[in-house]
């Protein structure tokens, strides 16, 4: 799902003029082309460190799904439709948003940054019915129809409005979104997604740092916290455990996906030191000095993995702080 929010002189635009009233001012097409490339340039990067991580951990994940790496666009999901597409260029509503460093979008060559979309396997996705603006459904549609296709077939032929086609193969990752919301400043996870708030702090952080946030979020999804808290509760001591615990796989997470295993502690010890919301974050989370010091507790034993096997295998090695299938464990000492 993408919902972007643009500047001030896209929302002017969209205003009804009272009869008599002086026109709106001209749309300022460059700006919003810069809006809209701001937003694109963050998405590109959570696509990338997104795709990384899910990809290199793919064989410890609990659930996998076929991915190409390539996120869509949809005019209809911005706050002025027809201003977007003018600035962008476009004819239709649907282009290319992103496609992850390292994918087979990417590798392909073919899926460059706004380039138009008519065809995704069969379906022009043009054509579905949608009511912006800010209307999001299409674009989920349109991903969960690439799933689809890469599922049952194999693979996805996805035409541009050039006349060119191309036909990509997936490799597995493990199953989560990465989506980007503008007007936000969070990270979350929700089981099946990882949301990035556009004003994230952590954008100004070096990327295996950076990498350390996406990680933990992640966590959250692979080791099935959301499912866990609707079955037990959402007490603040549950949401302590599976805090603690996504905190803890982070280590394991970037050091399979190739980052320093310790941009997870020097993430929490630079994010706690200006973002810690105190005692009200510490119902639910540990203090941030906490934090970091169980991160980095994991750092020795995904280090000696790492040398023995060429892999951090949490799946078989981490030790959890809940039952996924039942309630809480009891504490365990190291």
């Amino acid at each position: 799902m993408m919902r972007t929010v643009l500047s001030a002189t896209l929302a002017a635009a969209l205003l009804a003029v009272p009869a008599g009233a002086a026109a709106p001012p001209a749309v300022d097409y460059a700006a919003e082309r810069a809006e809209i490339g701001r937003y694109q340039d963050a998405n590109q990067r959570l696509q990338d460190i997104g795709f990384r991580l899910a990809r290199a951990n793919a064989a410890f994940c609990p659930k996998v799904i076929p991915s190409i790496g390539l996120q869509v666009q949809d005019m209809a999901s911005y706050g002025g439709p027809d201003i977007a597409r003018a600035a962008l260029g476009l004819t239709r509503d649907f282009a290319v948003n992103s496609a992850a460093a390292g994918s087979p979008a990417a590798l392909s060559g073919a899926f460059t940054r706004n380039r138009e979309i008519v065809r995704l396997e069969g379906f022009d996705p043009n054509e579905w019915t949608a009511r912006p603006p800010m209307a999001w459904e299409r674009t989920t549609r349109a991903h969960d129809h690439i799933d689809a296709m890469l599922t049952e077939h194999g693979g996805i032929a996805i035409a541009f409005a050039d006349g060119t086609e191309v036909r990509l193969a997936p490799v597995e990752v493990c199953a989560t979104r990465f989506d980007l919301y503008a007007g936000e400043d969070r990270a979350f996870a929700n089981g099946a997604r990882v949301i990035f708030g556009l004003e994230s702090p952590a954008y100004a952080y070096d990327e295996p740092v950076f990498a350390a946030l996406v990680a933990h979020e992640l966590a959250h999804n692979v080791l099935g916290h959301d499912a866990w808290l609707d079955r037990v509760g959402r007490k603040p001591k549950n949401v302590r455990r599976i805090e603690r615990e996504a905190d803890r796989l982070v280590p394991w997470l970037l050091a399979n996906a190739g980052y320093d295993p310790s941009a997870g502690a020097a993430f929490m010890r630079q994010w706690g030191k200006a973002h810690d919301a105190g005692l009200k974050l510490r119902v639910t989370h540990d203090g941030w000095d906490e934090r970091a010091d169980n991160m980095a507790a994991e750092v020795p034993q995904v280090a000696s993995l790492m040398a023995a096997e060429g892999r951090a295998d949490w799946a078989k090695h981490f030790r959890r702080e809940i039952d996924p299938a039942g309630g809480a464990l009891p504490k365990r000492t190291r």
